[in-house]
Formats: structure tokens, sequence, C-alpha cells
């Protein structure tokens, strides 16, 4: 799968191209019946698959021109572009910068110059809710008028009598409901970070951690999870804190840390992704360092025995 960051290297399009647009965030159940469809009308007219995803999401972008906190995030770019990858239904992502001059560009000149001009594209699936160009102007009904290209709308997929979204999914981690969440990914959910150096406190309270180097974006899971993690050294079961840690720290950035199982191996460095398989507990504030250490074996514990039953 190729990716193209901006618009400075222009792909090599003879033919054209079959292309949808969206934010993909998560990649769930949705995105990928999108992903599917989207293959099967290119491989009919003998075209390429692309998408275009935009960094930051666009809603993201206007949150915070509003000075409003951002919606969840649930994928980081290179966990997005894993996932688009690891689906097999494309051959190309276009990744957007979503600035202000981008939000200003009019509906007439997305068509002409990105999507005419950039993609030569002439299959286009899109929610017929997609609204683009400056003001939202560009709807569903214009593209459909571009005669040189064919627009269809994306389906929807429903999991346990709900519509798969990037929202329902970012609703049912903030519940920590993990297995509904799983159900509407198609897999549970995970990020992936490289680990780096820490405070070490892990190690003096006697659970040595993996400190996870994420993203600055607002996530939706806070807690204590028993995860399951994948790296060069395959894959460990393990208990996570991702949160503030309020007990030995005041700052507002989210951290994951993770402690795996029987493992003493140096990973510094190395890149991990952590898949959430069960939410233990909410975080909390402990009085004393000496608390703080007897819950965390406590949750050692339950986790142990979580992963043995399941």
């Amino acid at each position: 799968m190729d990716i193209w960051f901006g618009l400075s290297r222009k792909p090599d399009l003879p033919q054209g191209s079959a292309v949808t647009i969206g934010n993909f965030d998560g990649v769930h159940l949705g995105h990928r019946h999108i992903l599917q469809r989207l293959r099967q009308e290119a491989d009919s007219r003998g075209l390429p698959a692309l998408a275009i995803v935009f960094e930051p999401q666009p809603p993201e972008f206007f949150a915070r021109k509003a000075g409003k906190q951002p919606p969840y995030r649930l994928s980081p770019m290179r966990d997005k572009l894993d996932f688009l990858r690891e689906s097999g239904y494309l051959d190309g992502v276009l990744v957007l910068r979503f600035n202000q001059a981008f939000a200003d560009m009019t509906a007439q000149a997305f068509i002409d110059h990105l999507l005419r001009g950039h993609l030569n594209t002439r299959y286009l699936l899109v929610g017929d809710d997609f609204r683009f160009g400056a003001g939202r102007a560009g709807d569903f009904a214009l593209l459909r008028q571009q005669a040189e290209m064919v627009t269809e709308s994306t389906p929807s997929v429903m999991v346990a009598n709900e519509r798969a979204s990037s929202t329902a999914v970012r609703k049912a981690l903030n519940e920590g409901r993990l297995a509904y969440a799983a159900g509407l990914l198609g897999h549970p959910y995970a990020l992936s970070g490289h680990v780096k150096h820490g405070a070490k406190l892990g190690r003096t309270l006697g659970s040595p951690t993996a400190n996870i180097h994420l993203p600055p974006h607002h996530y939706a899971l806070s807690g204590i999870f028993v995860v399951e993690a994948e790296g060069a050294f395959g894959r460990r079961r393990g208990v996570a804190s991702f949160g503030l840690n309020p007990t030995v720290s005041n700052s507002r950035s989210q951290k994951l840390e993770v402690h795996l199982f029987d493992f003493n191996g140096q990973i510094y460095g190395e890149r991990l992704r952590v898949h959430f398989l069960h939410k233990l507990r909410d975080e909390q504030k402990f009085d004393s360092l000496e608390a703080l250490q007897a819950q965390i074996h406590q949750d050692m514990d339950a986790a142990r025995s979580w992963s043995a039953q399941s």
C-alpha cells in the first residue's frame, strides 16, 4: 500500500482511480465494509483503490479552533495507516493536512484540484451526508453531478442493532465496555507506540512497566486493564494503566504503562501494539506509595485470574 503525504507528489494514475474519503478513526467494521465495497468497485473497473484521510481530523481542527475539547481519538495516524494496510483492500492512502487553508477551499476547488486533478477520480464512494469545501457547501448531490466520475453512497453496517461507527466505539470504550467495542471493531481495541524511558517508579514498586509513547490526543480509555502486548518478543499478557497517574503526577497528559507478566527483557525503543482486553477498575488517587503498591499487586493478581479464565 502506497502512502502519500500532502499534494507535493502526484500519483501516477493515467487510467484514474476509485476513491473513498473519511476519517477512518478506529478502522471499525463499518469502515472495513466500505473498503471492501471500494475494492470490489475498483477491481470491476480496473482501477486502484485509494482512500483520502486527514490529520488532524476535521472535527478536532474545528473543536480546537472554537476553544473546545476535541473528540476522543481512537487511532493515531500511524495506527490508522497500519489498520488500513492490514485490511488488504487499499492500494494507496493520501494523507492531507487539515488546516485553515484547506478548510477555506471551495467545494468546486476540492473537486477540480483534488479529486480530478490529483487523483483522476473515476469512482467515488462517500456517505450521502458527506459535506466538504468552505462552509460545508459541497454535498453528495454536487458530487453526483460530476459526469466524469460515478459517485455512490457508503453502506451502513449494524452490530447488535447498532450502527458500527467511531462514535459508538468511543462511547463503549469510555464506558469500559471493551467486549462491545471489540465487536464493533472486529478485534480488541489497540494502540501502539515506542517504549520510552520513564521515572522507573514501577520497578521500585516491584512491577516494572514499559512506558508507551503515544501522540498527545484525547483518548477514550482510562483505568486499569488486562492487555496483550505484541512486539518482537511475540505476544504476552499483562496489566496496563492508562490515564493521568494521579498518585504520582499532576500532568494532564494521558500515559500508557504496561507490565508484562513473567518478562525481564530489555525493550526500550521497540514498538509495541497493546490490545486492551478487559477493564479491571477506574483510576484512583492513593494516599501513599505503599497503598498504590498494594493495589498494583491486587491488579496483577486480578489480571492473571481473568486471563486464566478467558
